[in-house]
């Protein structure tokens, strides 16, 4: 079974986002509130995808997102960028460090799922291949 990482401060938010992906077939979810334990959970089990927020108190998302680009066991994990910050430079930064989309709250359910289906199918054939 796939699993995607939910990392957000909020566990409000964490579980929203869960609740619009309920309906994927054959994926689990985990959690994370901050970016400390995002980087522990990659390191100890591995992730299918990451949906990880930017403004987190401990470590910005841009630094764990530079980590996981960073290591050559998690370089291609496909990661949506979930955040607040709708402005070009933020998404423009984010982008150039490696995410794999970019999305802003508030957010449309059916486009997070869209997002993830195709990142998640492209995975997918990647493997295969």
């Amino acid at each position: 079974m796939k699993s995607i990482l939910v990392v957000d401060d909020s566990p409000t938010m964490r579980r929203m986002v869960k609740a619009c992906l309920r309906d994927l077939n054959g994926v689990k979810f985990d959690e994370a509130g901050t970016g400390l334990e995002a980087i522990e959970h990659l390191t100890l089990s591995p992730v299918a995808l990451m949906i990880l927020d930017l403004n987190m108190p401990d470590m910005h998302g841009l630094d764990v997102l530079r980590f996981v680009r960073g290591h050559s066991l998690y370089r291609k994990v496909p990661i949506i960028i979930l955040t607040t910050r709708g402005d070009q430079q933020s998404r423009d930064a984010a982008m150039a460090a490696g995410a794999s989309s970019y999305l802003v709250k508030p957010f449309a359910p059916e486009i997070l799922a869209s997002y993830v289906r195709a990142l998640m199918d492209a995975s997918q054939e990647e493997e295969i291949q």
